[in-house]
């Protein structure tokens, strides 16, 4: 996923299937500057992580 998509659907009110590594995550904020967004694995609210947005995918794309 490139940066631009990565900040268009965290500012989306739609929801969108994003995966890291096959596994389905929520983009909680994206670091434009760096190219790194951290994303919540699955369903708790602590379980995050930064990674590089050229890890994330998009189902469907």
């Amino acid at each position: 996923m490139d940066i631009k998509r990565a900040v268009d659907i965290f500012h989306d009110k739609e929801n969108y299937a994003v995966k890291l590594d096959g596994k389905p995550v929520w983009i909680e904020q994206v670091d434009e500057a760096n190219g790194m967004a951290t994303v919540q694995l699955g369903s708790r609210p602590n379980n995050t992580h930064t990674v590089s947005v050229d890890r994330l995918h998009e189902e469907g794309h």
